[in-house]
This record gives structure tokens, C-alpha cells and sequence, in this order.
């Protein structure tokens, strides 16, 4: 049964890739004409958390990401990463003992076949870390696999647009000096790690990996920098084959071999996963799909894969979205396709069903264009639109939501790309969408949190190059409680907060109880 709650509705808005950075004129959150935000900040309470380092289970002084992020968010504690995990496993030697990755090479070994790497090349820690890759490098060593070979794939989205020469020099010392591994292919994520079902793009990386076709080159290092001279940086790099002195392929994957899939980080592995291994697979023709021995992935990329993984998840408990449906309320998940993972299965701690109570509404992002600067609009109107539908329809109905959880994709997506003038429109939809919004739970007496995940558009060129910035930052992001009888008069957010720290907020907004579990505290004091 629902229990009696306040302040319901009450709704989180997370607004993906917009921090608080310094007030000048690369920082597109603040040339935007953003009315609605900038009166909020200033009249409302109002704070800034940290959304990066070890107080979202980072490195120290790694940059956040969305999918940190909205784990932090909707766990309401420090969800220590898979890249920490995975680090700590490397600097106490327990990497080197890790059961599913010593027994995929002893069986390379022992069927004299070869082991393929796959993963982005770079040391963002978004979806990857080159580190990792080299850590491999050096376990391949041990086990005296004599056919080792990496796929490359180039970041330039959580790393500078063409620092990609750099890693993969990077990668070659570390190859001459553990003596062992060559780089058989070279590709873009824009190529490698779509997860948006653009098949088109994925056919040209796995026709590289797999047959052997696309652009070549006889050097790892001029096969990056020969794509800089044809004006691609890093992410847009055409699939590239790695030829050896015969002319032909250095490697390809074909039967009997074996994949090691080195990104941690889910959500862009998956589509090359399926091509692999799904035997009903239709993105594209794969008439030449090798027999592999074995494909291994770093962490889970889908429940529904039966593939051994390296790192399997741990189960949180407690969650905000599962004491929501223990109490009994209705909550509402909504996001564009490129962030609508984050606010169901990231938020939820990896849990791919809905809890109890929990309605999703999925609204496509624009496929129309190739790269968002081309529509930094994206799909924040039609989100809007749709919300404020279902919301009244549930009304009418005598069944309203208690709680939504809005995901709005623009400043981080269009902030990828580095244009400022588009970053600018971004956050300026954003602001406006937000207006509509805050009119709606205005008239119902409603709460709503406004926050982010991470930075991004608020620092759109870097200072010491000057060319455009398309990483995330270190910078901290906002929460902004609006309602009526919550005034900046009478009521303030703590500073010093963290994003684990929203979801006990949510809960004392709700009149909950906080779960044992949650090491985040209640910012609100009234």
C-alpha cells in the first residue's frame, strides 16, 4: 500500500554535462542565456557538489562520467568503479591471479591460437584505461602467448581530439618493453563503440577486425597520424588495417582465436559484443563471423550475455529507486535514447528490471545527424512534451507519479563535440525545457531538484592549447531545490555535499526513512 507522503511530486532533473566552472567566455552554461537558471540559482537554495575523484569511487582527480554518476546518484553512498576495482586489482597483483582471465589464455595457449584485445586506447577512465590494456600486455607475457594482438580504438571525446599519436606511442613502448603484442587494427569510437544501433558504422570496424578491409597503414603511429592529415581526429578515425611486410593483414580475428573486450564500461562494447557472439545477430551481414574460442569482458556488459566476465558487478542494495517501491510510491524514469541506460539501468546499480512501481518512457535522440552540434537541441523538447502528457494523463486517471527521474542528454553530448556555438543552444534548450517544467509542478505545489552528473559544456576550449575541450571536467555541478515553501529564506543545501548525498535528500524531502545502506546525508536544512 502507498504510503501518506509530502511533497509529492517531486522530480529530479539531471542535467548530463553541466558543471560550474569559471564565469569567462568558453564556458558555454554561462554565455547561454539561461533566465530560468540563473533566477534559480540566485533566489533558490542552492549548492554545488562534488561529482569527481574518490567521492563518486574514482581515482583521485579522475573526472566524473554519466555512468558514475547516476550510479552515485541513485545509490545514495560512494559506489566504488570498475576502474578503481580494476586498478586496485592491478597494484595488489590479485589482476594476475583473476580467474577468468588466466584460464581464457591458458586455453589460447594450449590450442597454439591467438588472443585479440579490444577497447578504447586512452586514459580518460571513462570507458578504458591504457593501463589496463597494458596489465594484459603483461599476463599474456606470463602465460608465453605467442599471438597477441590489440584493436585500437581512438578516443578524442574523453581525451583531447588528437592526443590518440601520443597513446599509441605509449602503447608501443609498453609492447617493446614487456616484449609481447602488436596492434592489428586502428578505429575511432565513433566506428568501434556506437550504442546507438548505427550499424553502418559498427560493419566498418568489424570489417577491419574481422576481414581485413578498410583503410590501411604499416605503422600503428602513422596509421593515427595519416588520419590527422585527411582532417579526422582521433573519434572519427576510418577503421584502419595494420599491414605487414607481405602486404597483408598483421591480424585478423578468425576461428578458433580469442577476445578480450578491455573497456570496463558497458554501454559502447555491447554492439561489437552482439556481432561476435549473437547468433540471430541482424545489424549487418556477417557472413565471414569467426568461430572464436572465447570472448571475455572486462566487467558485465548485458545480463542477457553469456559471457565470462573478469569483474563481475556487485549487488547494491537500498537503492532510492527500491525504497521508493518498498514505500509504495510511483516513480517515472524518462531520457533520450543516448542517456536513457543511465536513468534505468545505471541509476538502478546495474539492474536492468524496474522495480516495482517504476514506469520507463524511452524517446529516440535524433538520427538524423551525424555528430549533435548538428541538432544541440537533440530531443529535450520532445522529452518535455511527453513528460507533461503522461504526467497529466496519470492525473486524470487518478494515478499520479510520486517521484520522476528526468535525464536531459544536451550539455554533455553536444559538449563532446566542441563546438561552442552549439553548446550554447544546448544549454539554452535545456533552460527553456526546464521553465515548462517548473510551471507544470509549480500549479501542483510540486518539488523539484535540479542537478548533473558531471561537467562538461562549461569548459568548451582548453586554456593551454586553445583547441576545442571535449572531455569531461573536475569540475563540480549544481543542486537547486525549487519549491514554494522551500525558500533560500528559510532554507538552505549544505555546502560540501557529493552526489551520493541527493538520494538521502530525495528521501528526507519525501518524509523516508534512510536505509542503513545509504552513506550519503540530508543537505536540506530548514
Amino acid at each position: 500500500m502507498k504510503e501518506n507522503r509530502q511533497n509529492t511530486p517531486l522530480l529530479l532533473a539531471i542535467l548530463d554535462g553541466w558543471g560550474v566552472g569559471e564565469e569567462n567566455e568558453t564556458n558555454a552554461v554561462y554565455v547561454a542565456h539561461t533566465p530560468n537558471m540563473d533566477r534559480w540559482n540566485r533566489d533558490c537554495p542552492a549548492t554545488t557538489l562534488v561529482a569527481h575523484n574518490g567521492l563518486v569511487g574514482l581515482p583521485e582527480g579522475q573526472m566524473g562520467n554519466s555512468e558514475v554518476g547516476h550510479l552515485n546518484i541513485g545509490a545514495g553512498r560512494i559506489v566504488y568503479q570498475d576502474f578503481t576495482r580494476i586498478n586496485r586489482a592491478i597494484e595488489t597483483g590479485e589482476f594476475f591471479t583473476n580467474p577468468v582471465l588466466n584460464q581464457v589464455m591458458q586455453r589460447v595457449k594450449a590450442a597454439g591460437r591467438r588472443l585479440h584485445f579490444l577497447g578504447l586506447l586512452s586514459d580518460g577512465g571513462v570507458h578504458s584505461h591504457i593501463d589496463h590494456l597494458v596489465a594484459l600486455l603483461e599476463m599474456a607475457d606470463r602465460h608465453s602467448i605467442d599471438g597477441v594482438f590489440v584493436h585500437a580504438f581512438m578516443d578524442g571525446r574523453d581525451t583531447p581530439p588528437s592526443s590518440g599519436a601520443g597513446y599509441m606511442r605509449r602503447l608501443l613502448e609498453a609492447m617493446a618493453r614487456i616484449g609481447r603484442g602488436r596492434v592489428a587494427t586502428v578505429s575511432g569510437r565513433y566506428w568501434a563503440m556506437d550504442r546507438d544501433r548505427r550499424w553502418d558504422r559498427v560493419e566498418k570496424a568489424w570489417d577491419a577486425m574481422v576481414a581485413g578491409r578498410g583503410v590501411t597503414a604499416s605503422e600503428p603511429v602513422a596509421a593515427v597520424e595519416d588520419a590527422y592529415g585527411r582532417g579526422e581526429t582521433d573519434e572519427f578515425i576510418k577503421p584502419t588495417v595494420l599491414l605487414g611486410p607481405d602486404k597483408s593483414p598483421v591480424a585478423t580475428v578468425e576461428d578458433g582465436d580469442a577476445i578480450i573486450f578491455f573497456n570496463f564500461r558497458a554501454d559502447r562494447a555491447r554492439e561489437l559484443c552482439h556481432a561476435f557472439t549473437d547468433r540471430d545477430f541482424s545489424g549487418f551481414a556477417v557472413t565471414d563471423r569467426p568461430r572464436i574460442m572465447e570472448l571475455v569482458t572486462m566487467t558485465e556488459y548485458d545480463r542477457d550475455f553469456d559471457l565470462p566476465i573478469a569483474f563481475p558487478p556487485v549487488e547494491l542494495k537500498h537503492i532510492l529507486g527500491e525504497e521508493l517501491s518498498l514505500h509504495g510510491l510511483r516513480q517515472l524514469r524518462i531520457a533520450e535514447t543516448e542517456k536513457y541506460a543511465h536513468v534505468t539501468y545505471f541509476f538502478n546499480g546495474g539492474r536492468e528490471e524496474p522495480f516495482a512501481g517504476e514506469d520507463r518512457i524511452l524517446i529516440d535522440s535524433p538520427r538524423d545527424v551525424a555528430t549533435y552540434d548538428l541538432k544541440p537541441e537533440m530531443s529535450a523538447e520532445e522529452i518535455t512534451d511527453r513528460l507533461l502528457a503522461v504526467l497529466r494523463e496519470k492525473e486524470e486517471a487518478g494515478t499520479p507519479y510520486d517521484v520522476v527521474i528526468l535525464n536531459f542528454a544536451n550539455g554533455d553530448m553536444v559538449g563532446h563535440t566542441g563546438v561552442m556555438a552549439a553548446a550554447v543552444r544546448a544549454c539554452e534548450t535545456v533552460d527553456r525545457c526546464l521553465g515548462r517544467i517548473r510551471e507544470f509542478m509549480k500549479e501542483r505545489n510540486g518539488v523539484i531538484l535540479i542537478t548533473a552528473d558531471h561537467g562538461n559544456a562549461e569548459k568548451m576550449r582548453d586554456p593551454e592549447t586553445g583547441e576545442p575541450y571535449t572531455a569531461h571536467t573536475l569540475n563540480p555541478v549544481p543542486l537547486i531545490l525549487l519549491a514554494d515553501r522551500y525558500g533560500k529564506e528559510q532554507c538552505r543545501l549544505r555546502d560540501g555535499g557529493a552526489l551520493k548525498d541527493i538520494a538521502p535528500t530525495i528521501l528526507a524531502l519525501l518524509g523516508l526513512p534512510k536505509p542503513a545502506e545509504m552513506e550519503g546525508e540530508n543537505l536540506l536544512e530548514c
